[in-house]
């Protein structure tokens, strides 16, 4: 297979142009002839779409939002606690930090002051771990308890009606009044203590007590009041036990009207909690919920909403239950979900978007968010992410005033509705003043430079959207359009060398779509291939050409033009690709190879290492749990299960599952995991030994090279760490031998500690000329070189990989050894602007602190805490800092 970057040559290739629709019009296997000539087909194969209006929170200074949260945190009473975390999580969603957003839900639940609270924060919990079923059963084998976010027991969270003796009610003496009173109903008397009677309520204790003419009577007639007889039989037994026994749910919700009618709180109470107790299934809260809410009774509606929270999203797929939710009032969601409103009606609106952000359900869920808003916040994240779902349904005078009330309230990143409303009016140049207003008055960030780069044309969009990858290189946009354009132009190198910057850190499967597009222009089906089977591992659903092709069709037409491998040949390719750091050609090969009839567990292990290594984690766990399910025996199933836990935290859980392997059968998995699990749980010392011992018993088991090179290399490490120098280069060099590249990494380390700085300067030259993903291995080398060195590689560092954080320290570190306190802060703030990162952070924080600017320090130290509020360091430099505020 040819390299991802085609040679000089191509610069003068004609492109192949092809028209998307032809894909669906050929037989299968065979190709359309494309044209050469017509450059419509190009534009629409290399279409760039505009970037999406994200419906996130997403505030111009989210540090300073972060800072003000944990001020807040520190000195608000125990009830504003869990609303402050759940703005915290919108920052941490604007920000793309998805284990910071469910940290912060995790600290909602938990400091969560209310019983409604702890039911919407554990059901969002819930459902965003909705795909860990597997964990929970996992880790209850190993005899944890993993229903950390089961139901809850709402009538025991909930406080008992207390009876109340009723004052100012005017009774006569009430010796002498009957103390029987029978109570007629159709045909039938139901006799009852006419004081017990009395003492359900006021207004009984009125008509009975009273100056009323029933006060004296014997008889009283209730036939026209929706009681039958054997509830009122149920009623009276009521009154002497203070307790209901077997009841039909008929009866009871019979019970509950009448009691709420006659204002029997302590009757209406019992009938509240007994209804709640035999909901079992969704349909029973559909049945009850409406009664519930109806008789305002909390404990029944709260247990009716539970069941429908818990079933996230298949819940919201019913149309009952979406009725019911979306069509409240505000009483009855004060009933239903008490002060809670805000944060039911944002999972609600968030779960229904998820389904389809253009459904009816996502607006009314939405208009119900945007009436429970209470806050400025509030109110921005609700107007914004209402205006965006109007946007995609093109009900252009509603979003409009959406965005325009977000934006009126602070919320600047909604100006990009605005303007693209402005644009499809016809408005473009209003737009793009609208943007460069913006950019003037407040900190410029990438999204707004990306905007205003779509109102304008030529040079000026260029400049604009390189401003726009200058503040924050994460935006795929400008890499795909400039990347589109070259090729347009025929330059295809260039266009390819442009979208593989992005692709180098970011593995988006935009851009590998496109970049599959550049391949299938250029009639490189093999690279067009591995791309296709890359982008299929990470979303086998996936759909190209704007949703209009499913990419699985386009891999079946282009098999029949590339060669077909044996399995020796996959293998081949697979040893090729990982030794020279190509993650994503090995996934490409891995993907083919599991057509095979091959061993599928270890393919799919294999797929979930790299996905890891590509930073995907939820399709590395897919893969995982794929490994798990194709394991060919117990042993190995036992393996794949232990890294399913050691993944998601549950590190000695791993460690159990890894020993009960060895126990079946010696491996090389079993004895690797068993080893880092030990490593990682272990805070003692003294465990290096035992891990080494691990690690030489995988290598004497059978395995592929591949992860034999990977245990040599854990084995240099453990050696290092443990200042036996000699055995450790010994592990680097076989781990080269049989084609480990990151082994260079170790060899460098120990040259570098036997004080022979050139020698792992050289060694990690040659990781950098093997490996295709080489950030890592410049920022490693330098550090074995002088600072002129240094600061080029480190340069390169960041155009390679701009998200890798060290860099941005190193430069900042000797701006301030040379007294450029502003350089130094402004380099911190550049990548601060578009990655919350703690260490960059603490050390801006740190810089403040050195010149003087105590509150400047005293805003990030807070916003790293939110970050980690457990950081020592952190923790401290908060405490000094603190101390010195005005």
């Amino acid at each position: 297979m040819r390299t991802f970057f085609p040679s000089e040559s191509c610069k003068e290739t004609h492109l192949k142009s092809i028209n998307p629709q032809s894909w669906l019009q050929v037989e299968r296997g065979k190709l359309a002839k494309f044209s050469s000539e017509s450059a419509s087909s190009i534009d629409s194969l290399i279409k760039v779409p505009e970037p999406p209006i994200l419906p996130f929170f997403k505030p111009v200074d989210y540090v300073q939002v972060l800072a003000k949260i944990h001020e807040e945190l520190e000195s608000c009473s125990p009830q504003e606690r869990s609303n402050l975390y759940l703005l915290q999580f919108q920052v941490f969603k604007g920000l793309g930090e998805v284990k910071l957003m469910r940290r912060s839900l995790r600290s909602a639940w938990s400091k969560a002051s209310t019983v409604y609270e702890k039911l919407v924060f554990g059901a969002w919990l819930k459902y965003e771990k909705q795909d860990e079923e597997l964990i929970s059963d996992l880790l209850s084998s190993c005899g944890k308890c993993a229903k950390e976010f089961g139901a809850i027991d709402i009538a025991s969270e909930m406080p008992a009606y207390k009876k109340l003796i009723p004052h100012g009610v005017i009774t006569t003496n009430e010796d002498s009044c009957p103390r029987t009173v029978s109570f007629r109903i159709a045909d039938e008397k139901i006799a009852c203590d006419r004081q017990k009677i009395a003492s359900l309520s006021a207004p009984f204790h009125t008509m009975l007590n009273g100056c009323f003419t029933e006060s004296f009577c014997e008889e009283i007639d209730l036939s026209e009041n929706n009681i039958s007889p054997l509830a009122m039989r149920v009623i009276n037994e009521f009154s002497s036990t203070g307790l209901l026994n077997e009841v039909s749910p008929d009866l009871l919700l019979e019970m509950l009207v009448f009691a709420n009618k006659f204002c029997c709180e302590s009757l209406k109470d019992a009938c509240d909690r007994k209804l709640a107790s035999l909901i079992s299934c969704r349909q029973d809260a559909l049945e009850l919920l409406e009664c519930a809410l109806e008789e305002n009774s909390p404990v029944l509606a709260a247990s009716c909403l539970q069941v429908f929270l818990r079933e996230l999203p298949d819940s919201l797929k019913d149309s009952q239950v979406v009725e019911l939710l979306s069509n409240t009032t505000r009483q009855q969601r004060s009933i239903m979900i008490g002060p809670a409103s805000f944060s039911l009606y944002c999972l609600l609106s968030e779960v229904s978007m998820n389904l389809d952000p253009r459904s009816d359900e996502s607006v009314r869920f939405l208009r119900t968010l945007v009436d429970s808003a209470e806050t400025s916040q509030q109110k921005m994240v609700a107007y914004h992410r209402l205006g965006c779902v109007k946007f995609l349904r093109k009900e252009l005078d509603e979003a409009e005033q959406l965005f325009e009330a977000a934006f009126n309230l602070g919320h600047t990143y909604s100006v990009i509705g605005l303007a693209r409303l402005g644009q499809i009016r016809g408005h473009k140049r209003c737009a793009y003043e609208k943007l460069c207003s913006v950019i003037s008055s407040s900190i410029p960030l990438g999204w707004m430079y990306q905007e205003s780069s779509l109102y304008c044309e030529g040079e000026k969009r260029w400049d604009d959207l390189e401003k726009a990858t200058e503040l924050d290189p994460t935006l795929t946009y400008p890499y795909m359009y400039r990347a589109a354009s070259l090729m347009r132009k025929q330059n295809a190198q260039a266009a390819l060398s442009e979208i593989n910057r992005i692709l180098g850190f970011k593995l988006a499967l935009e851009c590998l779509e496109l970049r599959f597009c550049f391949y299938l222009a250029l009639e490189d089906y093999q690279l067009a291939i591995c791309d296709i089977q890359a982008i299929l591992t990470l979303c086998p659903d996936y759909r190209v050409f704007e949703g209009r092709v499913a990419a699985l069709q386009l891999r079946t037409l282009l098999r029949e033009h590339v060669e077909n491998w044996t399995e020796a040949d996959c293998w081949l390719q697979l040893y090729d690709r990982w030794s020279s750091v190509d993650d994503i050609g090995s996934l490409s090969v891995i993907y083919q190879m599991l057509e095979s009839d091959a061993a599928k567990g270890v393919l799919y292990f294999r797929q979930s290492l790299l996905l890891l290594r590509l930073n995907c984690p939820d399709a590395a766990m897919r893969s995982l749990q794929l490994a798990r399910q194709h394991s060919s025996s117990e042993h190995e199933r036992l393996v794949y299960e232990g890294w399913i836990l050691y993944d998601t935290g549950h590190c000695e859980e791993g460690l159990q599952k890894a020993e009960e392997s060895i126990s079946i059968k010696r491996s090389f998995e079993a004895f690797f995991l068993k080893a880092y699990a030990l490593a990682d749980s272990s805070l003692d010392a003294s465990c290096s030994s035992t891990v080494i011992s691990l690690l030489e018993d995988a290598l004497l088991c059978p395995s592929d090279r591949l992860r034999k090179g990977q245990a040599l290399n854990n084995l240099g490490s453990v050696y290092v760490d443990c200042g036996k120098l000699d055995a450790a280069a010994d592990c680097y060099i076989n781990a080269l031998k049989i084609r480990h590249t990151r082994a260079h990494q170790g060899l460098a380390r120990v040259h570098f500690l036997r004080n022979d700085k050139v020698a792992a300067y050289d060694e990690m030259t040659k990781l950098i000329e093997k490996a295709k993903n080489n950030a890592s291995a410049y920022e490693k080398r330098s550090e074995y070189c002088d600072r002129d060195r240094t600061k080029a590689d480190l340069e390169m560092v960041t155009r390679l990989d701009p998200l890798r954080v060290y860099p941005y320290r190193y430069r900042a570190a000797v701006l301030m050894d040379n007294h450029k306190d502003k350089e130094a802060i402004e380099e911190l703030s550049r990548a601060i602007a578009f990655k919350a990162d703690l260490h960059l952070l603490h050390l801006r924080a740190a810089f403040h602190e050195h010149i003087g600017d105590v509150m400047g320090a005293l805003r990030d130290c807070r916003a790293a805490l939110s970050v980690d509020p457990k950081h020592q360091e952190m923790l401290e430099l908060h405490s000094r800092v603190n101390s010195q505020e005005p």
